[in-house]
């Protein structure tokens, strides 16, 4: 049988997507794409295995088809993760923020739940190595698992029902969303849980890169592979524009069903891959009922996460911001650019970062140094500012309080703000 060989999708080509759908996806996918990386990693597999299978030839066009005609729902596996994403070590760095399901919010340190919390569990995801479980069975019944040398963390959504628990501290936290949806095909997981959970399938992040073909952006087959003992063929995905810190997106295809079996992004400065997450094992029948059934172990601290949130809300009273109010803040994020050279932007309102000036005694001058040693200095036409920088991820922030964030480099984000002056 004739081995796969590299074909590329001509510039433009973007399926049966309408012209405004195709505008739409081209400005806003590329600048989301290492935060979507980043935020549904514990999902979405990756580690490849030994051998290159000999498998029918396939065009990028109707690989990409393949993975977007999958629709397996059910699965279970075993899941690991590697991010090396070149976030700085910082005191306190392991915290989350926010609710989730009626759960602690914000992973305060007097919450009961706190440390239960999904977020404070999933941003662990965002660095290091890391060992998880999953098991699907659609859009009402996902489990979770990450396993850690001394301890489990497990996040379970059936139903309507959410339960968190980490065994580390004996602690469960149970919160309930009514509005999960129950309308044959059209279920949905709750409003409220973290798109990590609402994610649970593995196409999802394939799917969110590949939706940034078009004419900023080669795709090919590049050969196959074998992924936890199964037959795939290997996409590969890189932007054509030279500003991008994305140097090359691999993800194994599933030969058989299309679903995408590794995930690996490697950014343009070389080295490690910035995002490596892989089945070391997957089992695509129905996972048993009891799979998604949870009772707290006897001694275990239960709390309910659904009164802590109302407290937590009736504490702060009305300086607690709902969610319009959130919405209403972000009013002034734009998106300019386009492909993966995409810039998010939001306006300041005169208070930037402290410069430090004349303050070389008191907190002033202690917090200039210390963002001085985790940021450079940068100055145009627009002022001046500071850039923070990932492997992947860089940010600008001027004096004046302007945010410039995307996968880009430096010297795009100046040229942004000297653009916007």
């Amino acid at each position: 049988m004739p081995r796969n060989e590299p074909t590329e999708v001509t510039d433009g080509w973007d399926g049966e997507r309408s012209p405004r759908r195709r505008k739409a996806v081209r400005y806003g996918v590329p600048v989301a794409v290492a935060g979507v990386a980043a935020a549904t990693i514990g999902l979405v597999p990756a580690f490849a295995g030994s051998g290159s299978p000999d498998l029918p030839k396939i065009s990028a066009q109707d690989l990409i088809a393949k993975i977007a005609k999958s629709d397996v729902q059910q699965l279970s596996g075993t899941v690991r993760v590697s991010t090396d994403l070149g976030l700085p070590s910082l005191p306190g760095a392991g915290g989350g923020a926010g609710g989730f399901g009626g759960a602690p919010g914000g992973g305060e340190k007097d919450g009961d739940g706190a440390s239960a919390a999904p977020q404070n569990k999933l941003m662990e995801l965002a660095s290091g190595a890391h060992t998880l479980r999953v098991a699907v069975d659609g859009p009402e019944k996902q489990r979770v698992s990450i396993v850690d040398k001394a301890a489990e963390y497990s996040l379970v959504h059936r139903g309507n029902e959410v339960w968190a628990y980490d065994s580390g501290s004996n602690t469960a936290v149970h919160s309930t969303a009514p509005d999960a949806g129950r309308h044959g095909k059209q279920h949905r997981a709750p409003k409220d849980l973290p798109k990590d959970l609402k994610n649970a399938t593995p196409q999802d992040l394939a799917k969110q890169a590949l939706k940034a073909a078009g004419d900023t952006t080669s795709v090919t087959v590049d050969g196959t592979a074998k992924v936890a003992g199964r037959d795939a063929y290997q996409l590969l995905i890189k932007p054509k524009q030279s500003g991008s810190t994305v140097g090359s997106i691999r993800v194994a295809v599933d030969a058989e069903n299309g679903t995408p079996l590794k995930f690996t992004l490697t950014p343009k400065s070389g080295g490690a891959a910035a995002v490596d997450v892989g089945y070391t094992n997957v089992d695509f029948a129905k996972p048993a009922a009891s799979t998604f059934a949870f009772t707290p172990p006897k001694g275990a601290k239960v709390v309910d996460g659904d009164k802590e949130r109302a407290t937590a809300q009736r504490g702060h009273g009305k300086d607690a911001p709902s969610r319009k109010d959130l919405a209403k803040d972000m009013g002034g994020l734009n998106v300019i650019g386009e492909g993966w050279t995409s810039i998010a932007t939001i306006k300041g309102e005169g208070a930037g970062l402290p410069s430090g000036k004349g303050e070389d005694k008191g907190a002033g001058g202690d917090a200039a140094k210390f963002l001085d040693s985790i940021g450079d200095k940068v100055s145009g036409s627009f002022g001046s500012g500071r850039v923070f920088s990932t492997r992947l991820v860089n940010a600008l922030i001027t004096d004046n309080g302007t945010v410039y964030v995307g996968a880009v480099d430096k010297q795009a984000l100046i040229n942004a703000a000297n653009a916007a002056k």
